[in-house]
């Protein structure tokens, strides 16, 4: 595994294990390899790889309780953050959530390759999922939207008494005053708004929403 996550991970006190340093590269190599044919990432050297897509994934797991036991990636591109999070929580059920059926399926081989029970690939919109009435413990969305939509679309699939984790950059404040009247609407409260360094020089913010009651879904 490459060391900057070694480093990030001590200094973090986390520990991954050899299994779980296998599988976030197998991961990986699958995304780069892939990537030669399908637009997945951007991100290609293994410096920024690690940090912008691993690394960044990790941030997220002091914010998912141990007793929860359900959590979707809305709009999970190549699988980060939630791929991370299920190699990491193999006793959370993990769904990832993709409008690209392409990135599903390419998701799928990946989940397979790596043996994980705990995970479902799913095509779909988070919009039109909302309507069936299935709910998460947890909701995760990185770089997929603004605020306000991300309010609107992915806080009724958030239990009552469930969170909503957004990555954002590391000004996040005219995005959350644009959001508070849909957040309050769908019963979601900002919680927190920490800035996370991933590597020197490098942050974003992780704005973590309660979610108090189902309002108006």
């Amino acid at each position: 595994m490459h060391v900057l996550i070694h480093e990030w991970a001590a200094k973090n006190d986390l520990t991954i294990t050899e299994t779980q340093q296998q599988m976030l590269q197998k991961h990986q190599d699958m995304v780069l390899y892939t990537n030669k044919h399908m637009n997945l990432t951007a991100i290609t050297a293994p410096d920024e790889f690690a940090t912008k897509h691993i690394i960044d994934s990790l941030t997220l797991l002091p914010y998912i309780p141990q007793n929860a036991q359900t959590l979707a990636d809305i709009g999970t591109g190549a699988g980060y953050p939630g791929l991370v999070l299920a190699i990491m929580r193999p006793n959370l059920r993990v769904v990832l959530l993709d409008s690209l059926r392409k990135r599903v399926r390419f998701l799928q081989e990946v989940v397979d390759e790596l043996g994980l029970t705990n995970v479902e690939c799913l095509h779909a919109r988070a919009e039109e999922l909302a309507p069936t009435g299935i709910e998460f413990d947890i909701c995760t969305a990185r770089a997929v939207a603004s605020m306000d939509k991300l309010a609107k679309w992915i806080l009724p699939l958030v239990s009552p008494g469930g969170t909503l984790l957004t990555m954002k950059g590391p000004d996040v404040q005219d995005e959350l005053a644009a959001a508070e009247k849909i957040l309050a609407k769908r019963g979601g409260v900002v919680q927190n708004v920490d800035t996370m360094e991933i590597a020197p020089g490098i942050a974003h913010s992780i704005v973590v929403v309660s979610k108090l009651a189902s309002i108006d879904n």
